[in-house]
């Protein structure tokens, strides 16, 4: 009987916080395997919503999914690197279930700037078209949870519990918890942690190219390239007709250009602080460790001109966050 050769390396989150850079990294070194196919989201298993169903491209079925690794050859590692892993709790235990001696590796950002870059991403991808505070509140009220059927925008930064998660199905000598911030100022030293962290030999992790920051923010050419990039046809064309590279390279140089980001409104920033602060600080708990790499939108906003008052109250209310922590496992099956 053929032994089932399942992933054991997981890049599971945070969405928008370096998981591609990695992904491009690590596929280079010569003892790690990483399909084609970035996202299978496999043990996410995504129902998306109508309206967001030709947004999310995922593999549903095992069969599917263990062809991805047919030609991992000996390698020791395997590697998925889908960032819906980190919220979903049913992915963690799926995982879990069929791979207990997995490594998992965690990358985290500044929780206001990840939500900005995700909601910008949206944007400019023609899947949401409300002003960011908006899409916020809209987001963050909506009953209705999930990988493809809302954004997300809040639940995915709150990183406490979903590390503790992990730590508590694997331990803590199988989770790496990384941050963005490190591997923009010091790629090398963050791959030669990995290094260790997997028992492969270093050496190979310094002739990695790392010059290129992937999947930075560019901006749609125009309304015309929002409206194609948000298209079923489009997307069906560039995500399951074309090679995937080449419809990666047409959105990215044919459909984007460079141009600076846009200025976060300070509105926003006040709402995610009112539910990031605590949070951060049982984070820092839970690490063993300041984290003020994941506090550079506070540092921002404290040199600026004072955000006007939003007319709410504190919304990190324990049994309102718990809510939406407990409604991980229902919506996302």
């Amino acid at each position: 009987m053929t032994k089932v050769l399942w992933p054991n390396l997981f890049i599971v989150g945070a969405v928008k916080s370096g998981t591609t850079s990695l992904y491009a990294y690590l596929r280079q070194h010569p003892d790690i395997f990483f399909p084609e196919m970035k996202e299978p989201h496999f043990f996410a298993q995504p129902a998306p919503s109508p309206e967001q169903r030709h947004l999310i491209t995922f593999v549903g079925d095992q069969a599917g999914y263990l062809r991805l690794y047919e030609r991992s050859g000996d390698r020791r590692w395997r590697g998925d690197a889908s960032p819906s892993y980190l919220w979903s709790a049913p992915a963690a235990a799926r995982i879990a279930e069929v791979a207990p001696e997995a490594r998992i590796i965690i990358i985290l950002r500044d929780p206001i700037e990840r939500a900005y870059a995700q909601y910008l991403m949206d944007y400019s991808e023609g899947a949401i078209d409300r002003p960011f505070f908006e899409a916020l509140q809209h987001d963050w009220e909506r009953p209705d949870k999930g990988w493809g059927v809302s954004q997300l925008y809040v639940e995915l930064g709150l990183y406490t519990g979903q590390i503790q998660r992990y730590r508590a199905l694997f331990g803590g000598d199988q989770v790496l918890v990384l941050l963005l911030e490190d591997l923009k100022k010091d790629a090398r030293g963050v791959l030669t942690r990995i290094a260790h962290f997997l028992d492969i030999p270093e050496g190979p992790m310094a002739m990695i190219d790392t010059a290129e920051a992937h999947n930075r923010y560019k901006q749609p050419k125009g309304q015309w390239a929002r409206w194609l990039a948000g298209h079923p046809v489009s997307r069906f064309l560039g995500e399951r007709v074309m090679p995937r590279r080449l419809g990666e390279y047409i959105w990215e140089h044919w459909m984007q250009k460079d141009a600076p980001k846009p200025p976060i409104d300070a509105r926003a920033v006040a709402y995610l602080q009112s539910i990031y602060g605590p949070e951060l600080v049982a984070l820092e708990t839970e690490l063993g460790r300041p984290l003020p790499e994941l506090r550079r939108s506070w540092a921002a906003a404290s040199h600026a001109a004072s955000p006007p008052d939003v007319g709410i109250a504190p919304i990190h209310r324990a049994a309102d966050v718990a809510t939406r922590v407990q409604t991980e496992g229902a919506v996302d099956r």
